[in-house]
């Protein structure tokens, strides 16, 4: 066995590392790595923490059969969530690329990163629109009575009903001074009439000015746009110096959330009603598990909150330092990820139980879909919406850029590329803060991040599995962590992961249902407009390839495509001192010169017998394989157990 092959057991470096030679060089100072590994990991729960905790999930429990969605939803997590997950992490952190670069392990699919990039353009567009929502309410609430306390403001109407008194609907003086029995028959009217709340009327009717139909633009809410601006400046302040200053943000933007959460929860349960919102939430409904549609779901917000395939997993993963132990990193993350949508359910199915009380209507009727359910539960605690999130999806695409161009003045003025990225994202976002700014911001969210991620997704395990080989995926893995994947994560990323997602695109297709706005119903152009949207980003896999292949060598197009499905010369660990086994160098050009070919011949076939003993291995490890621990003690080669 080399030296490459010895058991190190020396502790941790700065950034998690567990395997490695002592005193080895660990950090890549041409492109940056994270401070250290707790900034990965906040970085990470901000990313996957966000929308889909506060408002999607709680919504989609209630809908499919309150708590009998829970056991849909962890079955998804489990086979379906952590591993793609913990495949994402892998692939980044092993090549120290972004969504681009890291297809260098089989170019014929960089469509993949290239429809990475276009859902996290997408993403990031309406994610800061929301943001600067968060922001508007923040600077709003800088006064003694809050604008949504009461109801008798110029943009209330008579179905407004508020939770403190003193503040309702002003009644005409007559009505004041009417009769008894006048009065009960106006409780009579106003009871068969949906009351609605203060906050939900300041959502609809001030903020949002909401406008008859999709294609009213109206015009721009230049309150909404100063604070887009102002939310676009802050994500690019925070990555002005890439990972290293966002890594740093993070120990505020990952935490205070859960202050905050936990302070409302706490509230929360104290409130009158609260009781009923929570046994809404809990109480299952077990006739809803035979349903697939629920299944679907479950899946899809797994995806949708865990962030796969949106190509930001890859690039905050190709940050760590090689030997990062990313395994146990993606169970920490997405067991954190998942722990705070039930806990958000809990905070805002609570506040739901209080407003239904004093609004006299079922919990079902006070909650709605999309992003309005956040601002109307609890406007006030709009901070839940974690900044992140949009570090996260500028940062996917200026690495990309950055790595793809590659050139030392780019990596220079990484800056400018981010400031002009900040920029264009601003432009793209201006139509969404008219007064139909919402119906393309939930045209966007339902078409332009879901059917697209879990095409990438799929094709991305493919990829990986087998088209550049499982064997090979599985000996990188090792190579970094100094372990190999535990058997279940093999099972899954070969098998069970795949069929899951194609159960997912199967079910989309058929249980398709035009997309709705409360009793709004889109036209048929802007499901077009959707629909384009959603398939742009699963396009650039099939254009990409057929241009990769075209310009490939060889003689008929089964050459090259083989071609095109081989990994680049340059594919695997980025720096030269992890590059060991079959990344090893066969030769530099100074040996070339000075060896006669004779003995080059013999280097190769040297070579040869190594990677057929690693083969052997391979398949003695298939047959007996004891699960390597996640505490970062490496193992040795010569057996598949931990020493002690």
């Amino acid at each position: 066995m080399s030296d490459s092959n010895a058991v190190a057991t020396t502790t941790a470096d700065q950034n998690g590392a567990v395997p490695g030679e002592p005193g080895k060089k660990d950090e890549n100072s041409r492109r940056g790595n994270w401070g250290n590994q707790i900034e990965f990991v906040l970085t990470s729960v901000g990313y996957a923490v966000g929308l889909g905790n506060v408002w999607r999930f709680p919504y989609l429990c209630y809908r499919n059969g309150g708590g009998a969605f829970m056991l849909p939803y962890f079955i998804m997590l489990v086979f379906c969530g952590i591993p793609l997950f913990f495949l994402e992490l892998s692939f980044g952190q092993f090549a120290s690329l972004g969504c681009l670069g890291v297809w260098k392990i089989s170019p014929v699919f960089k469509g993949v990163g290239y429809g990475m990039m276009v859902v996290s353009t997408y993403i990031g567009i309406y994610y800061n629109v929301v943001i600067c929502i968060a922001f508007y309410y923040f600077f709003m609430s800088m006064t003694n009575l809050l604008p949504w306390t009461y109801c008798n403001n110029p943009w209330n109407t008579p179905d407004c009903s508020g939770v403190l008194g003193g503040g309702s609907y002003q009644l005409n003086a007559s009505l004041a001074n009417a009769t008894t029995s006048l009065v009960a028959g106006l409780s009579k009217v106003v009871n068969r009439t949906k009351r609605t709340s203060p906050s939900e009327e300041y959502w609809k009717h001030y903020v949002l000015n909401i406008s008859d139909d999709i294609g009213n633009f109206g015009e721009v809410r230049l309150p909404l746009l100063g604070c887009l601006a102002v939310s676009w400046f802050v994500v690019f302040l925070c990555l002005i110096r890439g990972v290293k200053s966002s890594g740093k943000v993070v120990y505020f933007t990952a935490t205070f959330p859960y202050v905050v959460l936990t302070i409302l929860f706490i509230r929360g349960i104290t409130l009158d009603g609260a009781i009923n919102g929570i046994k809404y939430y809990l109480t299952p409904q077990w006739q809803k598990v035979l349903d697939a549609k629920v299944w679907g779901d479950a899946a899809s917000q797994i995806f949708y909150s865990l962030g796969c395939a949106w190509g930001g997993l890859i690039t905050m993963a190709s940050y760590n330092k090689f030997h990062n132990n990313c395994f146990r990193d993606s169970i920490i993350i997405s067991i954190t990820n998942c722990a705070t949508s039930v806990y958000a359910g809990f905070v805002i199915f609570s506040i739901l139980g209080f407003m239904a009380h004093n609004l006299d209507v079922p919990v079902s009727e006070v909650a709605d879909h999309g992003p309005g359910l956040a601002f109307v539960a609890y406007p006030e605690a709009l901070t839940l919406l974690s900044r992140p999130n949009s570090f996260c999806l500028l940062e996917t695409l200026v690495t990309a850029v950055v790595d793809e161009i590659g050139t030392d003045w780019i990596i220079r003025n990484k800056t400018i590329v981010t400031l002009s990225v900040a920029i264009i994202g601003f432009l793209l976002g201006v139509p969404l803060t008219t007064r139909a700014g919402i119906y393309w911001l939930l045209l966007m969210d339902n078409y332009a991040a879901s059917f697209s991620l879990v095409v990438v997704s799929c094709i991305m395990c493919i990829c990986i599995m087998y088209v550049y080989g499982h064997k090979q995926y599985f000996k990188d893995v090792e190579m970094m962590l100094g372990f190999p994947p535990p058997l279940f994560f093999k099972v899954c990323w070969r098998f069970i992961s795949p069929v899951i997602i194609s159960f997912i695109l199967i079910f989309t297709v058929i249980q398709y249902k035009p997309i709705t706005y409360n009793d709004y119903v889109y036209p048929s152009w802007s499901l077009a407009i959707g629909f384009a949207m959603s398939m742009s980003s699963v396009l650039c896999i099939p254009i990409y390839a057929l241009y990769k292949i075209s310009r490939s060598p060889g003689a008929t197009f089964r050459e090259r495509l083989k071609f095109a499905c081989k990994p680049h010369p340059t594919w695997g660990p980025a720096l030269q001192e992890h590059r060991i086994g079959r990344y090893a160098p066969l030769a530099s050009e100074d040996t070339v010169e000075s060896h006669p070919l004779r003995e080059k011949e013999e280097l190769m076939e040297e070579r040869k017998e190594e990677l057929k003993e690693e083969e052997e291995k391979e398949r003695r490890d298939e047959i007996s394989l004891t699960i390597q621990g996640s505490n970062g003690s490496t193992n040795t080669h010569n057996s598949p157990n931990p020493s002690a």
